[in-house]
């Protein structure tokens, strides 16, 4: 995340849209975690894996971060 801006944005974004409310949040510089109620579970994690294009058949691959 930390060299991918916008990610922690699509994935809020996201969940907004499928109106699963998040009561918890945790992050670090390469993971995002939430805790939703169970009965969220299913619709988030399809919503969040269509969104990030991880139920396309293709293996994802996230842009590399620039050398220095």
């Amino acid at each position: 995340m930390k060299t991918s801006p916008g990610i922690a944005a699509k994935m809020f974004r996201t969940l907004a849209d499928e109106s699963v409310n998040i009561q918890m949040i945790s992050t670090s510089t390469i993971r995002i975690s939430v805790v939703t109620a169970a009965t969220d579970l299913e619709r988030a994690a399809r919503a969040l894996h269509t969104a990030f294009g991880l139920d396309s058949g293709q293996a994802y691959s996230a842009p590399l971060p620039e050398r220095k």
